[in-house]
């Protein structure tokens, strides 16, 4: 486990709001020199802190909008083989954005995007009704996305 000091801190959540400046911008902000952002961002991205760059893209610019669905899904069996191998399938399958063991309750959630409907049965038809494992599926429809944020906060160091 990496230990992070209150300068990796203040550069992540600098990364977390906007990944997009250059080196010398991100020092700026950081009030390190660029040499110490560049050491302390690579250290964070080969200690696995920092997974990977991406561009959030808004659901708005998609042509009619898309479908985001969260889906409860509960195992007929639920060994850790069973569990691995239902996992192993969600992971690989686009659509699912998110994917969560949970308890108590349903095995699994998973986070869901489809282009429209038809879009979403293609998907329980692959993911959930060819599966005998996959017991009961319970999926609600957002109608409203009020908040997305995958930032998270973290707290000095004592």
């Amino acid at each position: 486990m990496i230990q992070l000091d209150e300068i990796d801190l203040r550069l992540l959540d600098l990364l977390q709001g906007d990944a997009s400046p250059s080196n010398q911008g991100l020092a700026e902000a950081a009030h390190v020199s660029p040499a110490t952002a560049f050491r302390r961002v690579k250290r964070l991205r080969e200690a696995g802190v920092i997974e990977r760059q991406v561009a959030l893209v808004s659901p708005d610019v998609v042509p009619g909008g898309g479908l985001t669905a969260l889906a409860e899904v509960t195992l007929d069996r639920q060994g850790a083989e069973h569990l691995a191998a239902f996992e192993a399938r969600a992971v690989a399958e686009p659509a699912v954005q998110q994917c969560y063991r949970v308890s108590p309750g349903p095995d699994f959630l998973l986070v869901l995007w489809v282009h429209d409907m038809p879009g979403y049965h293609a998907l329980v038809e692959r993911l959930f009704t060819q599966d005998a494992n996959v017991r009961n599926v319970k999926a609600f429809f957002s109608v409203k996305r009020a908040k997305f944020e995958p930032r998270i906060t973290f707290r000095a160091p004592n």
